[in-house]
């Protein structure tokens, strides 16, 4: 039962989510650079979890004790390998401690052969509204590429069940993979749209240090499209979502209006969120200061830290450079941006001069209001960033 919570617009405190890491996948795909281990290396018992995800929680509460939360979002890993019982007693838990916000957002990232319907259903009913399918690709020679064990039918038939049983259900898929034209692409992601997603992440493949793809390039064994071919694939990508009533609301998210993922968005607009769980990372507001949260990586070091003293985090303070670097950045990846008079209530401020120079430049649009960077700014926000922040 969710229960009443104290106004977070009251206490003049930024809203609050809840990011939990389940650390394990069947199997690690070979872009994968998150912190994430083999299921068969999970040998601790789901109360085990549970009593460390509690301690955990009960921390972070005790750090940031005004409620609600408006969001819950399960990541990892393969979060849908969860006994749903574990879901369910964990999401009590934060209602106990918080109260959870009434139409919160609670999402759950899933693998298609993760989360037959049977499991769908006891996830719904221990209290996820929202799944997000891990398809990658709708071709069955790229997902084996990619490291995916299961079909393009199967995340077909995957999502259609994850629609009709949950009140929202997205998917993710990676484009610019090697020799992937940009008619490959069409093809692939206009069959995507005619399953009429609401929301879709839609991520270019990179090659991330200490991954198995990274070392097959760095032998010559793999090779990405060049700048030209992925900025002409990321062109194609906002066209066809646009039309398609899916328009980029991030710069790797597309969505309906009213199916964004209030979660994520929350961030990028400089909400707070508890990280939860082994390797997570979190941003709280703590005495009017932004404090970076990063938890041990090692499961079986987080349940002990767990278990000892009742987290397994290290907290620090942002220096007021860092906070302003981390605001800008993640406002650039709204295509709305975000107003200037936010950003200011975060302690940015920026050089006249500078938002001129980008503005004319055609990175940024000329708005007084707000930093929005353009379509071509999208694509270079780094270069952004570094230029108004210097």
């Amino acid at each position: 039962m969710r229960q009443a919570a104290q106004s977070v617009e009251a206490d003049n405190m930024p809203p609050l989510g809840i990011y939990l890491h389940w650390p394990f996948c069947s199997a690690i795909c070979p872009y994968c650079d998150f912190n994430v281990y083999a299921a068969h290396k999970n040998t601790a018992d789901p109360q085990d979890w549970l009593a460390a995800y509690r301690a955990e929680l009960t921390y972070a509460h005790g750090l940031r004790p005004v409620g609600p939360v408006h969001s819950v979002f399960f990541g990892g890993g393969t979060p849908s390998l969860m006994p749903a019982e574990l879901v369910g007693d964990i999401l009590n838990h934060i209602d106990a401690l918080w109260g959870l916000a009434v139409h919160a957002e609670i999402s759950l990232e899933a693998n298609p052969v993760s989360a037959p319907a049977p499991h769908m259903h006891k996830l719904r009913q221990a209290g996820i509204t929202r799944l997000s399918l891990g398809v990658q690709a709708f071709d069955d020679a790229a997902l084996r590429f990619l490291g995916r064990t299961h079909s393009a039918d199967e995340a077909r038939r995957a999502f259609d069940a994850a629609r009709a049983i949950f009140d929202r259900a997205s998917f993710d898929l990676i484009y610019a993979r090697p020799d992937q034209s940009l008619d490959d692409w069409q093809k692939e992601l206009s069959a995507a749209l005619a399953l009429a997603p609401q929301h879709m992440s839609l991520y270019q493949l990179t090659l991330e240090p200490e991954t198995p793809f990274h070392a097959r390039a760095r032998h010559g064994k793999l090779a990405l499209p060049d700048e030209e071919v992925a900025a002409d694939l990321f062109e194609l990508t906002q066209s066809l979502c646009t039309a398609a009533g899916l328009p980029a609301y991030e710069i790797s998210n597309h969505a309906a209006p009213a199916h964004i993922c209030r979660h994520n968005q929350a961030i990028w607009q400089g909400g707070d969120y508890a990280g939860i769980g082994p390797g997570a990372h979190g941003r709280l507001t703590l005495d009017g200061k932004k404090h970076a949260s990063l938890a041990l990586r090692q499961p079986q070091e987080w349940l002990t830290a767990c278990r000892e003293k009742g987290h397994g985090w290290e907290l620090n303070k942002l220096s007021d450079a860092e906070a302003a670097e981390e605001a800008v950045m993640l406002g650039l990846r709204l295509t709305d941006g975000r107003p200037l008079a936010a950003l200011a209530a975060q302690g940015v401020s920026f050089d006249k001069a500078h938002l001129v120079a980008l503005q004319e430049d055609g990175l940024l649009m000329a708005r007084d209001d707000c930093l929005q960077a353009s379509d071509k700014g999208r694509l270079l926000l780094d270069y952004i960033i570094g230029r108004l922040l210097a």
